[in-house]
């Protein structure tokens, strides 16, 4: 008789959160080969394999699984590399419970938890890296065709290899000092290793994508340059503009938005100070206004820079806070509180114009609004101080103005974005293609990644003669 799987997922070995709090190494250790087999039994191998509708990027996900069940890792790592050129940033910080898992059969199953995806895929990914010395990657006879990809995120590296794949040569222009875009400026060292976006990068320039560092398009290279010596533009600049509330004592010294922290923290190593010359604030007392990953990111890092206590204060409940609930349950298990129902209302200073608390007020939730979660709706005669000597802001971005107004004749929306087609990623500009946050807003690395992967096979289309909508 067939013996059932175990209904639970194969646990991940995880630093203590004791220990974790006090360094920036990777918190989640990855699976073992043998933990990676009995986790791959779980799969059903259903035949509608519901779970390649939830990945943005059409993984074959039960290919890869059945691979690593017959101990077949590197055939597994050629499946995965067929549709997803960041594997190993993927496993690690997608929200597959709300996309492949969250489709996965085995999770319908009463007391069952869905086959876990992105672990597997990360094991994979990481083996790959440890025992095949040059992966094999099948790229097509060379089509003449010159591509100019801005930005070096995850929208803008996945265009870029599936192109080189298809034959085109491929130009990035970042402008760091490091490509990656919010892989490594947004996400902490504890989430995902710098040495991991760094080793998916060299296997896209490996496709022969080369990587042009420090190059502002519009001040090293005008826009017109790029029309006149490419044959099609992807534009994959993210949404890196900080947001503020705009309330009274934002300029407060010691007032940051988690931009600017994460980024000196993150991409500057400011954690290393002073062995790295970027300096950051390290609060005592820190307090996080926000609910998202971003909200969790900048609050985690704070607690590890030293602060004694940090609070994050949020507007709604837990319910609809929208972190992933791995990266809030890694953030409760450190230590750090969270205030429900509580907005910032003004922010308190000194007399030398350091921030010393915030004034907030208390929340009640009324009937949904357009996101579809409840809104928030302040409560009379309910504020209340909380001292703070350093307040990170994480509510969202908006996008690089600056950029987007070299671009003469590309249509924005009232937020700013830049106006494309959904699904070709075609924009108002002839032979300009447009993807990820600068077009839909701050989303997911996948969500960015797979409108990467469809503006590609819509530029192939464009400069075949099959596609044109200009």
């Amino acid at each position: 008789m067939a013996v059932r799987p175990n209904p639970k997922k194969t646990l991940m070995p995880e630093q203590e959160p004791q220990e974790r709090i006090k360094n920036f190494s990777e918190v989640a250790l990855g699976y073992t080969e043998e933990q990676a087999v009995i986790e791959s039994r779980r799969c059903l191998q259903c035949p509608a394999h519901p779970c390649v509708s939830g990945c943005p990027v059409g993984i074959d996900i039960p290919g890869f699984i059945r691979e690593v069940k017959e101990g077949r890792f590197d055939k597994a790592a050629r499946i995965l590399k067929l549709y997803n050129n960041l594997p190993a940033v993927c496993g690690r910080v997608c929200p597959q419970e709300v996309q492949c898992e969250e489709k996965c059969v085995v999770g319908k199953i009463p007391g069952s938890e869905p086959v876990a995806i992105g672990r597997l895929e990360r094991f994979v990914a990481d083996w790959e890296a440890a025992n095949v010395r040059d992966p094999r990657v099948e790229i097509a006879p060379s089509k003449g065709g010159k591509i100019a990809v801005v930005g070096s995120g995850p929208a803008g590296l996945t265009a870029a290899a599936d192109l080189a794949k298809m034959g085109y040569s491929v130009d990035v222009f970042e402008t760091l000092h490091k490509s990656g875009g919010v892989l490594v400026y947004g996400i902490p060292e504890f989430r995902l290793p710098k040495a991991i976006v760094e080793r998916e990068v060299k296997y896209i320039e490996s496709l022969s994508v080369r990587i042009h560092l420090n190059t502002p398009i519009g001040k090293a290279i005008s826009v017109d340059e790029l029309l006149q010596e490419y044959d099609a533009i992807f534009l994959g600049i993210g949404a890196g503009t900080p947001k503020f509330m705009k309330i009274e004592g934002t300029n407060l010294n010691g007032v940051y938005s988690a931009n600017e922290f994460l980024t000196r923290v993150n991409l500057m190593k400011a954690y290393l100070f002073p062995s790295y010359d970027t300096p950051v604030k390290k609060g005592s007392q820190v307090v996080v206004v926000g609910g998202g990953n971003v909200a969790m990111d900048a609050a985690r890092s704070a607690l590890r820079l030293g602060a004694k206590q940090v609070k994050v204060i949020y507007r709604r409940t837990e319910q609809e806070m929208p972190a992933r609930r791995e990266e809030y349950l890694h953030a409760v298990e450190e230590g750090i509180q969270f205030m429900w129902l509580t907005q910032p209302i003004k922010y308190i200073g000194d007399e030398k114009g350091r921030v010393v608390g915030a004034e907030c007020i208390s929340m009640e939730l009324g009937e949904p609004d357009e996101s579809g979660r409840r809104k928030p709706i302040p409560i009379e005669d309910s504020r209340f101080i909380v001292e703070a000597d350093m307040i990170i802001e994480a509510i969202g971005t908006d996008a690089n103005r600056f950029l987007l107004s070299e671009f003469k004749g590309l249509s924005l929306n009232k937020y700013g974005y830049i106006i494309a087609d959904s699904e070709t990623g075609a924009t108002k500009l002839r032979k300009v293609f447009a993807g990820g946050d600068i077009v839909t807003g701050a989303a997911t690395v996948i969500e960015a990644m797979g409108a990467g992967k469809r503006a590609a096979y819509w530029i192939d289309k464009f400069l075949s003669g099959e596609y044109n909508p200009w």
